[in-house]
């Protein structure tokens, strides 16, 4: 029976669901068509084809991190905050392995929702990173670090791509002391 009051932001919230189920690899119109109750061709009245469904997830899921990352930093700095934006970005990929996937799109010019959302999540990481003294080049050097480390770092872990005996968390938390170190120490600021 087709659901009464489907609406765009109703699809890419059930999209997002659906991609933390199921993978975002298998997230597919017709896999979510059947989880919605609709015919296939009822989902073109909300949103375009599956590439314009992935853009509207990468939206959601970049807002949700930027609000995460936002709310972690604040009323922290150095270290610290380093600390508490990391543990929040780990956790995020954690509890949405579906939709994490999707955060990970570069925004598209096109779409200003993206571009914002996109804005806030480096915006949360650039504040920290001032209060290490780093801005202009640096900072952008210092962003990139963060996000390919700690990126690396959640997607290894979800891949089940460590297998030592060591835990994880004593693992993270180096990873964290070292871009906490590596800012310290950083030259040409």
């Amino acid at each position: 029976m087709p659901r009464a009051g489907l609406t765009p932001a109703t699809v890419v919230r059930e999209a997002a669901a659906l991609a933390d189920e199921v993978g975002y690899e298998k997230l597919t119109l017709a896999a979510l068509a059947a989880r919605l109750g609709v015919a296939l061709p009822s989902l073109y009245k909300h949103v375009r084809g599956a590439d314009a469904l992935h853009q509207k997830l990468a939206v959601l899921a970049t807002a949700e991190i930027a609000d995460v990352l936002t709310a972690a930093a604040a009323g922290r700095s150095g270290g610290d905050a380093l600390r508490a934006v990391a543990a929040v970005y780990r956790e995020y990929a954690r509890q949405h392995p579906g939709r994490y996937p999707a955060a990970q799109r570069a925004p598209d010019p096109a779409d200003p929702e993206h571009l914002a959302a996109g804005q806030r999540a480096v915006g949360a990481v650039r504040a920290i990173l001032l209060g290490y003294g780093l801005d202009g080049d640096a900072a952008t050097d210092a962003i990139r670090m963060f996000r390919a480390a700690v990126h690396g770092f959640v997607a290894l872990e979800a891949a089940g791509g460590f297998g030592l005996p060591r835990d994880t968390d004593r693992s993270f938390g180096e990873l964290v002391a070292g871009l906490d170190r590596a800012y310290l120490s950083w030259e040409n600021r």
